[in-house]
């Protein structure tokens, strides 16, 4: 579990295959407590470590990771957003994060409007109806919150310190990127609640309270 708050970005040391394999990320921040077994996300999707020499990580991607996130496009020295599991008592900076990456988007535009920069990603129609105005969304591990919502896009808004502390900034037209959705609108959808009143209903009837719908 993550929180989609990036606590440092890493270099890709040796990159995995197109079918995956062994994958080393050299973390720009000194993880010495850093042991095998832990989850690390990369991305925004979940990896467990292998093994950590100090100065890089190494990971086992699957197959299935590798067609399911761009982890397997990465080339050696590319920037990759980094950020351990959440433990009990931490803040809550983000939203839950599972690290479990729903698809890749391409990057349609990324554009300074005004005080902020705007980008915006387009992804397959089938998951439109994930998205929605103001609900969280996670762009290559990074919590954000939904602007515009279409049927196969979304835009979100990155504040200075997003495109400094993150990978975002250089991202360019017709990039990969992972996108996770919200996992309580899929949770919520999966038992049948359509977007709108039905999904409120049915998030309050989970327990959540007036303050944790979505606007729908």
């Amino acid at each position: 579990m993550f929180t989609g708050i990036v606590e440092c970005t890493g270099r890709v040391a040796a990159p995995c295959g197109p079918r995956g394999g062994a994958l080393a990320v050299a973390p720009d921040a000194a993880w010495r407590d850093l042991a095998p077994g832990e989850s690390i996300a990369v991305n925004g999707a979940c990896l467990t470590v292998a093994a950590h020499d100090g100065g890089t990580v190494a990971f086992d991607v699957v197959p299935e990771t590798a067609r399911a996130s761009n982890l397997a496009a990465l080339a050696a020295g590319a920037r990759v957003n980094l950020e351990r599991a959440l433990r009990a008592g931490d803040r809550m900076g983000g939203h839950y994060v599972l690290g479990h990456v729903d698809c890749v988007g391409r990057v349609r535009t990324l554009a300074v409007r005004g005080a902020e920069t705007e980008l915006r990603v387009e992804f397959p129609p089938r998951w439109g109806r994930f998205v929605l105005p103001k609900c969280s969304i996670a762009v290559n591990g990074v919590s954000l919150t939904v602007g515009e919502a279409g049927p196969a896009h979304f835009t979100v808004h990155l504040v200075p310190y997003t495109l400094r502390e993150t990978n975002l900034a250089a991202l360019s037209a017709g990039d990969a990127v992972n996108i996770e959705f919200d996992y309580i609108g899929k949770w919520a959808l999966a038992r049948g609640a359509p977007p709108g009143e039905g999904l409120n209903s049915t998030l309050r009837q989970a327990g959540f309270t007036a303050e944790d719908e979505w606007n729908t």
